[in-house]
């Protein structure tokens, strides 16, 4: 009997992370991964899998060759009969123009009277370069890449961004007000995954007040505690006081009327 073929084969790869995903689970009999590209040779990965997903990043590393996967249905001894195990074919795919850039790294800002400075990271890929370091993506898209910075007057919805293909900022902020911001990778040549994922957002905190920290509420909060506490302080002398007379009245009161009898 023909084993059953993968199905939904899908591409999942981020700063060219790439893994391979599809259905279903195997009961019986497993599966192999075969990578073909259009100039290079086949290669194999994930051999004799029970698992429905495949790491195939390391056999992509040509970025800009185009792919497709077979999923292959196989029983073990199958591995070296002659006769082509059933298989599924995946939609083609080509790392440089579908896969997602990620979130770049934040690694310095500062705000200093109306110039906002920020510097960030680019994310890393799984290649190595030949000084044994780990590529950035710029290092793989060059001047394909650039960068978008977007911020805002804190507490308000008006964006403004600039663009650049280096890795910091500096743009003019009006002096004394909070910003906050977020970095996006970004790719304009590409028709799809033009926007990669958007960096952590950050804000300064250049002239912020107590006010501006917590808010009205808590200081609403405190003046009710003050005017509390201010009035227990006035009232409860003079009900002191007034407890007072009447205990020392009510001890004439008993000594008058001992001595009366």
């Amino acid at each position: 009997n023909e084993l059953p073929k993968a199905v939904n084969i899908t591409w999942s790869s981020i700063n060219f992370k790439t893994i391979l995903q599809w259905q279903p689970k195997p009961s019986g009999y497993f599966y192999t991964v075969e990578i073909h590209g259009q100039t290079s040779d086949v290669k194999r990965k994930c051999i004799l899998t029970s698992e429905t997903e495949c790491d195939v990043t390391d056999v992509l590393r040509n970025v800009k060759e185009t792919y497709t996967a077979h999923i292959l249905s196989v029983r073990p001894v199958q591995m070296d009969d002659f006769e082509e195990p059933p298989f599924a074919e995946s939609e083609k795919f080509t790392p440089y123009s579908q896969t997602v850039i990620g979130k770049p790294e934040i690694k310095d800002y500062s705000q200093k009277g109306s110039k906002l400075n920020v510097v960030f990271k680019d994310p890393l890929t799984p290649y190595i370069s030949p000084n044994g370091s780990f590529q950035s993506i710029q290092d793989i898209f060059q001047h394909d890449l650039e960068y978008k910075l977007y911020y805002w007057k804190d507490q308000s919805s008006g964006k403004k961004d600039v663009t650049t293909k280096s890795r910091k900022f500096e743009v003019s902020v009006d002096s004394g007000k909070n910003y906050c911001f977020y970095v996006q990778g970004i790719i304009p040549s590409r028709r799809e995954n033009r926007n990669g994922q958007e960096s952590m957002v950050f804000c300064t905190s250049v002239g912020r007040n107590i006010l501006d920290e917590y808010g009205t509420e808590v200081f609403i909060i405190l003046g009710v505690i003050a005017v509390a506490v201010i009035t227990v302080a006035i009232v409860l002398p003079v009900v002191l006081c007034k407890r007072k007379k009447a205990k020392n009245a009510r001890a004439v009161r008993e000594k008058e009327l001992l001595n009366g009898v």
